[in-house]
């Protein structure tokens, strides 16, 4: 009679452990498919950081920038606005991001294997490059690569770039001397839920479109 107890305890207590797992695990999914902006928290003070703190990512030419909201002579890029997507023919989890307003194109979000910088493109562009795997972290739920947060910015000329700082150097290995680099943090900013069809189309066009210069 014990024995049974026991065993029935058990089994109950092993089915309600079960039914939380795969409630977190939905609750994790669905956070992950959200569609988001990024925007700028800088990971240490510095005199650059009024210029970079809250400011949001945006997609231009095929790389990824910083609006710092500064005068331009047209609008400047197409604000990041995307989610989780799993890379093909891999076991993680790769980021698209919209690329115009026009149109529901995406493209992959990558890092280029010989500069490290943060670009976007079409599967073709993004296939020989690092692709992922792309995740967050688990308080503020901040975009991750690789499994850490190395994301930094690089001043070029008017415009501060995205870059990952794989190497964990400050890029020394990539950049000429007395460059700006300064360590970020990329926030994740939910955007309102779409409708089932455009995220489907969304999705397609992640594989298929072409990339298209903003």
């Amino acid at each position: 009679m014990a024995l049974s107890v026991i065993v029935g305890i058990a089994a109950i207590f092993g089915t309600s452990e079960a039914i939380k797992e795969t409630r977190s695990k939905a609750r994790r999914d669905e956070h992950r498919s959200r569609k988001c902006n990024l925007a700028i928290r800088c990971s240490k003070s510095s005199q650059y950081s009024a210029t970079l703190e809250g400011r949001r990512i945006v997609l231009s030419g095929d790389k990824l920038y910083v609006d710092t909201g500064e005068a331009y002579d047209q609008p400047f890029g197409h604000p990041f606005a995307g989610y989780y997507l799993p890379y093909p023919d891999t076991n993680y989890s790769g980021l698209i991001s919209s690329i115009t307003d026009k149109a529901p194109v995406m493209n992959w979000i990558y890092v280029d294997r010989d500069t490290y910088e943060v670009k976007f493109g079409t599967r073709p562009y993004a296939e020989h490059n690092l692709k992922g795997p792309f995740d967050c972290t688990r308080q503020d739920r901040r975009l991750t690569f690789g499994g850490w947060e190395g994301f930094v910015v690089v001043q070029e000329e008017n415009f501060w770039a995205l870059y990952f700082d794989r190497d964990n150097d400050k890029l020394k290995s990539k950049l000429k001397a007395g460059i700006p680099v300064i360590e970020v943090e990329l926030l994740r900013e939910e955007l309102r839920r779409e409708p089932a069809m455009g995220r489907e189309t969304a999705e397609q066009d992640a594989h298929k479109s072409e990339p298209q210069g903003l």
